[in-house]
């Protein structure tokens, strides 16, 4: 294991270090420019999408809505990255990373909009709605089934199975802090419970993940709003601290710059998904009349996880003394807590990470499924993937943090660099789909997308030709 762990840390290095830091950012600002800042410009009417109700029909009464696709999506965003994850990238790379977190969440949120309106576009027809994603725009637009194959193993690696060994260890170090559990106990229980739930489909990850998310996101958004209103004193130092430590002039606690914006780069990417080409999977399932809607939904999604959640958690430590005691996951966002709240809070994390975390194991086990035809489309292959994913919450539940992070971090990096060339070179459609979009909207009309709404399209499925529904009203 320490073997493995040593060839997975060097591909990191070189992974993290140079290629990742380079397309995430550089890719990111091109989105911004090409979509004329869209994440920004177009924020009241991802708003106001969030209650759209007018939902394209998909056959059968199994429809998943825009809301429904956003809170898949939260529900693997929303996990330990943003609890777990800062309190690692604030033990190793300082105050500064937080500020390469809000960078990424920034420009993330043009990724995000170009990749799950790509995924809207290219979506599939399947027996319980829509489905799609990365592997299918490269297939059907670039005509690459091997990048396909290429993406869906990466996937199935990261979150089918590394991911949810992240998740299941995170819930098992809070639980065994909080109530002292044995953790063999819990990844038992937990894969159990996940069982249950991947077994009953995508509406019900949907349904489950739509209940429990924003609750517990609001709860603990709201405990980080009276940490900062009875911290305000030194929420300025704080803040200044953040952005001088980005940038070198002040280090306090980790690396320099260089391990600033690797982990803030890393735990950023790893919260809020933006660019990796895992969203778009849940994008895809929304019964919409048109992709940018979904492109806007996702979008929003980056800023709610990151500039939202993960602030507050960094807020949350940083304004406690509990930071630069040597602790480093769960443990340092718990005492950070216990801090500020006492010792129940302690075990209102535990209990917020477990709902966090599990609807992440099940929404990333979704987007493994999803992928999983692309290598190989069978009921048996199927029920491997499922006691393969289930194995991993085992797994993880009593490997060592730094095994299940380094494995997490790896797969994502080769996850993402093939998501990233892809939709490099498919962004434009997405430019002309959000232009159709708004031309629609400044005529007052609800926008409504076509096969032929924009010219050289290939292998779309789902949309019909504006000919074909024209002859369909006159008959």
């Amino acid at each position: 294991m320490e073997i493995l762990n040593n060839f997975v840390s060097a591909g990191n290095t070189l992974l993290w270090g140079y290629v990742l830091i380079a397309l995430l950012l550089g890719l990111g600002l091109y989105f911004t420019i090409g979509s004329k800042f869209v994440q920004l410009r177009h924020i009241g009417e991802m708003f106001r999408l969030l209650g759209d109700k007018d939902v394209q029909e998909a056959g059968g009464d199994k429809k998943v809505s825009s809301l429904q696709a956003f809170f898949i999506g939260a529900g693997t965003r929303i996990g330990t990255g943003n609890l777990a994850g800062v309190a690692i990238a604030l033990a190793l790379g300082g105050p500064g990373a937080v500020f390469w977190m809000w960078l990424v969440a920034l420009l993330g949120g043009a990724s995000a909009f170009v990749e799950s309106t790509l995924a809207q576009i290219y979506k599939v027809k399947d027996k319980v709605g829509f489905k799609g994603g990365p592997g299918y725009y490269m297939e059907k637009q670039l005509g690459k089934r091997w990048m396909s194959t290429i993406f869906a193993v990466t996937i199935i690696l990261s979150f089918g199975t590394t991911f949810n060994a992240v998740q299941s260890n995170t819930i098992a170090s809070a639980f065994s802090n909080s109530f002292d559990i044995n953790t063999t106990v819990i990844g038992l229980v937990l894969a159990g419970l996940t069982a249950i739930i991947i077994f009953g489909g995508v509406k019900r990850i949907a349904t489950f993940s739509s209940i429990i998310v924003p609750v517990m996101a609001l709860f603990y958004v709201l405990l980080a709003l009276y940490v900062m209103i009875t911290n305000i004193t030194e929420i300025p130092a704080v803040i200044g601290l953040i952005f001088k430590n980005a940038f070198g002039i002040e280090q306090v606690v980790g690396g320099g710059i260089g391990a600033a914006i690797m982990n803030g780069v890393k735990r950023g990417l790893f919260s809020n998904e933006a660019g990796m080409g895992s969203a778009p999977n849940a994008a895809a399932t929304a019964s919409v009349s048109h992709p940018v809607k979904q492109g806007f939904i996702q979008a929003l999604g980056v800023f709610f996880d990151t500039i939202l959640v993960c602030s507050a958690t960094a807020f949350i430590i940083l304004t406690s003394s509990s930071y630069g005691g040597g602790l480093t996951g769960i443990e340092l966002s718990q005492a950070a807590m216990d801090e500020h709240f006492a010792s129940w809070a302690s075990i209102f994390l535990a209990i917020a990470i477990f709902t966090f975390a599990f609807s992440s194991i099940v929404g990333s086990y979704y987007y493994g499924e999803a992928n999983l035809p692309f290598i190989n489309d069978s009921k048996a292959g199927l029920f491997i993937y499922r006691l393969i994913a289930l194995g991993m919450v085992v797994f993880g539940s009593v490997a060592s943090l730094d095994i299940v992070w380094n494995l997490a971090d790896f797969s994502m990096a080769l996850m993402a660099i093939t998501n990233l060339i892809a939709i490099g070179i498919l962004a434009p459609i997405a430019f002309k789909a959000l232009n159709d979009y708004m031309d629609q909207r400044r005529k007052g009309l609800d926008p409504v997308f076509y096969a032929d709404s924009i010219p050289g399209l290939k292998g779309v499925e789902s949309w019909p030709k504006r000919e074909d529904v024209k002859k369909a009203s006159s008959e």
